[in-house]
């Protein structure tokens, strides 16, 4: 009986290199992490309150200790005249919704009534109504302030941690969806200009030349400006209309190499068409090289998106990601309060840095030139 021996494929040999290399593996651990809490925290697992105020305004990290000016509960430690209760809890939503159902109550008219003393409809009354109601929020009380929290709080009391995890998972999925459209795009454009030539490659490349000929930044800032309309979607739509280029470029030089190959010759022979010779035959030996591409590109989309909301034109008010925390540290800064700035600045550093060593080990474990 004899024994056939199969060889490996591209991408098995490419594991096999991935594991013998150490920072590869504790690289890719590390983007692991980063992912399960971008799907925990989309899931409400974690990071589901980081609207909460849960501490004084800009609360210091425990490591550094509460403020002077902060009671040692963490509530103002102003004094309280002889015969005076604790402070009444404060409605959070709507500071003014007790008192303002409490003088209607008085003038007669019910907690939720439209109509003032004069008679005169209160035109905004029922929009607020609505707006409250489609807000979803019940009404919070105010019991207890810490006074420090393990990474501090923000201007408005927020947990710097959790509104990292929060910030982390816009910024992540951001970047994925904008590299996976960008590389969608290049990738068929590389595809259709590298195997038909002729006058669909010259009009692809002039296309590609224009692209290339403005600067990167000065390009996304002029999609922002054209898309206006702020939002994760619209980042999402800047990067990956913009971030096409790179995967073009090298795709391109594939499929022109590869398709004078044999293989798609006897894909020709047997009456194959053309788009099933693209993407059938052509696209699995080529598509390492589309993966590669993609994980270079969502590590530069998540610096754009950082960018972008650093600059006001990124995500819009109500989102909080890295780079809309590091827009508000820069005022925290002149004021000495730095943990939102340091926070955010090293979950990123720490992400970026691991997915470029990990972009650059699969590059070279999937590079059939490297043995």
């Amino acid at each position: 009986m004899s024994n056939t021996h199969t060889s490996p494929g591209l991408w098995a040999l490419a594991w096999r290199r991935l594991r013998g290399d150490k920072i590869a593996m504790f690289s890719l651990a590390v983007v692991g992490a980063f992912f399960l809490l971008v799907l925990a925290s989309a899931s409400g697992l974690v990071a589901s309150s980081w609207e909460d105020e849960v501490a004084v305004s800009y609360a210091p990290p425990t490591f550094v200790g509460a403020d002077a000016d902060n009671g040692a509960d963490g509530a103002i430690p102003h004094a309280m005249p002889d015969g005076v209760g604790a402070p009444t809890p404060v409605n959070v939503l709507d500071p003014l919704a007790d008192d303002i159902a409490e003088l209607r109550a008085q003038m007669g008219g019910s907690p939720s009534a439209s109509v003032d003393m004069y008679g005169v409809t209160d035109p905004l009354a029922d929009d607020l109504t609505a707006l409250r109601a489609s807000m979803g929020k019940s009404k919070k009380v105010i019991t207890h302030k810490a006074a420090t929290l393990p990474f501090g709080a923000d201007k408005w009391g927020h947990d710097i941690l959790e509104k990292t995890i929060k910030g982390g998972e816009t910024s992540i999925v951001v970047g994925l969806v904008a590299a996976l459209l960008a590389v969608v795009l290049g990738t068929l454009f590389g595809a259709v200009s590298g195997y038909f030539g002729g006058k669909i490659d010259d009009f692809f490349n002039w296309f590609y030349s224009i692209f290339t000929s403005i600067p990167s930044i000065l390009m996304i800032l002029t999609v922002a400006a054209v898309l206006q309309q702020k939002g994760v979607l619209t980042i999402v739509l800047i990067l990956g209309l913009t971030g096409w280029t790179g995967p073009y470029r090298l795709i391109r030089a594939e499929y022109i190499k590869h398709k004078a190959r044999e293989y798609v010759m006897a894909a020709d022979a047997i009456g194959a068409s053309h788009w099933r010779k693209m993407f059938s035959h052509i696209f699995p030996n080529v598509s390492h090289v589309a993966l590669v591409q993609m994980s270079i590109l969502v590590v530069g989309f998540i610096k754009a998106e950082v960018i972008l909301s650093f600059l006001g034109f990124g995500v819009p008010v109500g989102t909080v990601s890295w780079g809309s925390m590091l827009n508000e540290a820069q005022n925290e800064l002149i004021l000495g309060k730095w943990w939102q700035l340091t926070a955010a600045a090293t979950a990123m550093a720490i992400l970026v840095t691991a997915f470029s060593l990990f972009t650059d080990a699969l590059r070279d474990a999937l590079d059939p030139k490297v043995k």
